[in-house]
């Protein structure tokens, strides 16, 4: 599963950001995030039957997000699941401290 995000934010506000999409995905649904570096991030976990394994990349002002497809029934969902969240924390007219964490 393949989906590609654009963002109109700093690399480092992204990053915040998305540090604190990881907290709320910890804390909601005990999906693991880890950093490999600056711009990349690994997700581990389930959210509601769905598997969800995969690496998101910052670069560019995009966000992408390769991981396991989790077969079609579920494809839609998940896609919608991961853009939704992408597209609340990665909005620069939402500030970072009004993201939640739970």
């Amino acid at each position: 599963m393949e989906i590609d995000f654009p963002y109109a934010l700093s690399e480092q506000d992204a990053r915040s950001r998305l540090e604190i999409l990881g907290q709320y995905l910890a804390n909601k649904h005990g999906i693991k995030v880890s950093w490999i570096d600056d711009s990349r991030a690994k997700f581990t976990g389930k959210y509601l039957v769905v598997k969800i394994d995969g690496e998101l990349t910052l670069k560019g002002g995009h966000a992408s997000f390769r991981g396991q497809d989790p077969g079609f029934l579920w494809r839609n969902r998940a896609k919608d699941y991961i853009e939704g969240k992408l597209a609340k924390y990665l909005d620069p007219n939402t500030p970072a401290d009004q993201l939640p964490t739970s």
